[in-house]
């Protein structure tokens, strides 16, 4: 057998034609020497010889950039080798673009003289688009992290605790101050942030994650360098294991706004509950050309879908957008993708799978256009924001509710103000017809016409006690008493005055539920109440539903009726099965002469006053109505202590004595309204006393100063007038006279007035009286006593 002929010693030939990469011998001034058949191909020539004959010069024929050929003659020559180098070539013939990687040797004869340089050329052509596609994919992944609020990670945990952060956005500055460059170089920066009093809360976290955890949320607190507490919330999970240890990947974000605003709620027992969760609850990434859509699970499971019920379409959850949303959200979406606004941003409500409605901040950026501008991708958040929504809500009501009862007082106070004025002038008609009536004598025709005119002031002054009343301007006789007993008086009247046709029905508890009250004000209450029932259901049938009971009220219970502090409260009802009212109805009802019933049917103060009673009680009264369901009225007043209330001491009663036993009194009397004073100066003298009267307390202080020898027993001033008060003029006339007893007359008598008074040295403080009779039965009384 014939062995094949062995190459000589040394030739390598045909390994050199052999090799799957490129392999070359060029002289030190560009011409090609040797080429194996890869290399050949490599440039588009199909043979060597037709490759050497057509490079003549390397620098400017191969590399794309000559100056490549530079420094690689510069490596040879300083090193002898190259390895590894890497550069952009043309292939030679068809002057297609490719990357090579180089590896070479300068080659020298025996004396050390440069011959040639031999190498290899490998195509990484491919390798290079790989590593610029990940390039770009990473760069793509870096934009969508930084429209993520907080900062997104992937992190290879070792078995031995020790961490090392792959991927970590440039969030983190916003969470810690610190550069992710900085934390990739050194995981363990961060452990120097913790909270002490969270150290084994991050401990036990570090032990799930060595046990194959495969998910974890947790939040813990990071102190920073200029000593602020800031919440962080981590969640992440396993994405894969190996050898070493494991890797993550997930999110930190900021949550230190929602935990101080639980804190904040949780101290003050307030209404709502401000839902802050924190952004990114979902995140959707949007093909914008083709209307595919990426829903994450978490945006899924927000509206109650499981993963298969929701296609991931565009189309899927806009058509499960609100309505009264989808133009707005349109429009929001046009100004980001036309360039007007940096951010897409919008708050709109989607339909749950139980049929619910949850409120959604949406955000968002385009990610990818096309040459022409034109969006093409688009990624963003989904937070579902519908407590804080609620919240709002419940806000809005709350101030509504607070300009109402601002109206309320404005206008009970312009009431308060009318009425008063307008007292005055019918006490003066009373009491004129008085004077007239004597005057004219009993049989005179006059008096027919005398006692009309008494019976119209009569109606007037009742009409005036009712608008005192909303204005809370009425005198009170406040006693801490069992409500029950007086709610079961009013109730046996009310029984007998029902028209035919209405039901009254009770439901009182066994206790009495003491309150501070006007016993004669909370009868009017429920006869107001109970009146305004039947009246609603305009002669039909129908039933009336009294009810007392206690209620706890906790702090957002209280808040909601008007600033009520929380307790224990009487709550008296009064319902009815009527029409029920509309909710431009609901908002007037509390305003004095509103009335829905038709001319001359009422004067609309019925409610009013039981709104200003109930304010006047420190309590509150709520309405719930729905047209065709009927009203129900709660009236809520705190309950004092369980104790009874002590007995009354009684008085002894003294029979008055006749006008003619207090021969030649002097009185003063003091009204800025003229023709009062002129009234009760005359009554005086028809009682037989002298009397001196003033419009102001200036007058009657200058009068007494120029006459101080005159005896005065009495002086009697009414309290709010222009200039000097009563209790002004009181404190300056005692400072004449000492010894001198002064009465004062107010409208609004209260604790202040009379702790003021009493400073001043006011012997008695008095109400307005109903009628002159009244008044002169009063000023008769207090003579006797200073007598």
């Amino acid at each position: 057998m014939t062995l094949p002929p062995t190459p000589a010693d040394g030739d390598f030939s045909t390994l050199f034609n052999f090799l799957p990469i490129g392999a070359y011998r060029s002289s030190p001034e560009g011409q090609m020497l040797r080429a194996n058949q890869a290399l050949v191909q490599l440039n588009g020539y199909a043979s060597e010889p037709e490759l050497r004959d057509a490079v003549n010069d390397i620098a400017n024929e191969w590399y794309v950039d000559p100056a490549r050929r530079a420094e690689f003659k510069l490596l040879l020559e300083r090193d002898g080798y190259v390895r590894g180098f890497v550069s952009e070539i043309h292939r030679h013939k068809t002057r297609e673009r490719v990357w090579i990687s180089e590896n070479a040797h300068a080659v020298r004869g025996a004396s050390g003289v440069l011959l040639y340089y031999e190498g290899t050329v490998e195509d990484i052509t491919e390798r290079m688009r790989d590593q610029k596609a990940l390039r770009d994919s990473e760069e793509q992944l870096r934009l969508i992290t930084s429209q993520m609020p907080g900062a997104v990670f992937a992190v290879h945990v070792r078995h031995d605790g020790e961490r090392e952060y792959r991927f970590l956005s440039a969030g983190i500055r916003e969470l810690y101050g610190l550069e992710a460059d900085d934390l990739m170089r050194n995981a363990a920066l961060l452990a120097r942030y913790i909270h002490p009093e969270d150290m084994g809360m991050l401990e036990r976290d570090r032990q799930a994650i060595l046990s194959g955890a495969s998910d974890l949320d947790t939040e813990f607190r990071v102190v920073l360098p200029d000593g602020r507490i800031k919440w962080i919330c981590n969640r992440s999970c396993a994405v894969s294991a190996d050898e070493r240890g494991f890797l993550r990947v997930g999110v930190l974000f900021d949550i230190t706004d929602r935990k101080e605003a639980e804190a904040a709620l949780h101290a003050s027992e307030t209404l709502w509950k401000l839902a802050l969760e924190s952004a990114g609850d979902g995140v959707w990434d949007w093909n914008i050309r083709t209307g595919e859509e990426f829903f994450s699970s978490s945006i899924k499971a927000m509206f109650g879908y499981a993963h298969d019920d929701i296609a991931n379409l565009s189309a899927e959850l806009d058509a499960r957008t609100h309505p009264d949303d989808v133009a707005q959200m349109e429009l929001d979406r046009t100004a980001h993708f036309e360039g007007r606004s940096p951010m897409y941003r919008n708050e709109h409500r989607i339909r749950c799978k139980d049929g619910r409605w949850k409120w959604v901040l949406s955000r968002g950026v385009v990610i990818a256009r096309d040459d022409n501008g034109m969006p093409l991708r688009m990624v963003g958040t989904h937070t579902d924001i519908t407590e804080l929504k609620e919240a709002e809500s419940q806000q809005r009501a709350l101030e509504v509710q607070l300009r109402e009862s601002q109206k309320m007082e404005a206008i009970g106070t312009l009431a308060g103000g009318v009425a008063h004025d307008f007292n005055n002038l019918l006490a003066a008609i009373l009491g004129n017809l008085v004077l007239a009536r004597e005057d004219v004598g009993e049989l005179h025709p006059a008096q027919e016409s005398l006692a009309e005119i008494n019976r119209a002031a009569i109606r007037a002054r009742q009409l005036v006690q009712q608008i005192l009343t909303f204005s809370r301007r009425q005198t009170q006789e406040m006693q801490r008493q069992p409500l029950k007993p007086l709610v079961e008086e009013a109730l046996g009247l009310m029984r007998s005055l029902l028209p035919a046709g209405l039901k009254l029905v009770t439901r009182l508890p066994s206790s009495g539920l003491q309150v501070l009250a006007d016993a004669t004000q909370m009868q009017q209450v429920l006869m107001n109440l109970c009146t305004n029932a039947w009246q609603s259901m305009e002669g039909g049938s129908g039933d009336i539903t009294v009810a007392l009971r206690e209620v706890l009220l906790d702090a957002s219970q209280a808040l909601q009726l008007g600033g009520l502090t929380s307790g224990a409260y009487a709550c008296l009802s009064v319902a009815d099965n009527g029409p029920g009212m509309d909710i431009a109805t609901q908002r007037r009802i509390f305003e004095p002469f509103f009335t829905t019933k038709a001319p001359g049917a009422g004067t609309g103060l019925g409610l009013a006053v039981v709104h200003g009673i109930v304010k006047a009680h420190r309590g509150a009264i709520d309405v719930h109505t729905r047209l065709g369901e009927g009203t129900r009225f709660d009236v809520y007043l705190p309950l004092t202590a369980t104790a009874e209330a002590a007995d009354p001491v009684a008085e002894e009663v003294v029979p008055a004595s006749p006008a003619d036993a207090l021969p030649g009194r002097h009185v003063v009397y003091i009204d800025d309204y003229e023709a009062l004073v002129f009234l009760v100066g005359r009554l005086l003298r028809k009682q037989g006393h002298r009397a001196t009267t003033f419009e102001s307390g200036e007058a009657a202080l200058t009068w007494m100063q120029a006459h101080p020898d005159v005896h005065v027993d009495l002086v009697v001033s009414d309290q709010n007038m222009p200039g000097l008060s009563g209790v002004e003029t009181a404190t300056e006339i005692r400072r004449l006279r000492p010894d001198l007893k002064i009465a004062i007359i107010s409208g609004h008598v209260n604790d202040r007035l009379l702790a003021e008074a009493s400073a001043a040295g006011v012997s008695d403080v008095m109400g307005k009286q109903d009628s002159m009779d009244a008044l002169g039965e009063a000023i008769r009384d207090l003579l006797e006593r200073s007598a």
